[in-house]
């Protein structure tokens, strides 16, 4: 299984998006500044999650998603998720 998932930074209320194949291992490193993106950025919530069969379906979501970081499809998308949902996608369909 592999994941898209979105962080939320609490002191700057800006947003990380990754993905990987081990969410939790990969919580982990970022909570200890052990990833080059989010190190020294403090602390920070997870506030969406997606579960793709594939890393190439994770891999095109999380650009997808990225692609809106900053505008209205981004700020659309965090408001009609709400904090911490999780999404399945299985397939092609992405």
């Amino acid at each position: 299984m592999f994941y898209v998932y979105v962080l939320r930074i609490k002191n700057t209320g800006r947003y990380y998006i990754g993905q990987t194949q081990d969410l939790t291992k990969r919580l982990e490193k970022h909570q200890r500044g052990d990833t080059k993106s989010m190190k020294n950025r403090g602390a920070f919530e997870l506030v969406h999650v997606e579960r793709y069969s594939s890393r190439s379906d994770a891999m095109k979501r999380e650009k997808e998603i990225k692609s809106y970081k900053g505008g209205e499809a981004f700020r659309r998308l965090m408001k009609n998720l709400g904090e911490t949902t999780e999404v399945s996608r299985h397939g092609g369909t992405g």
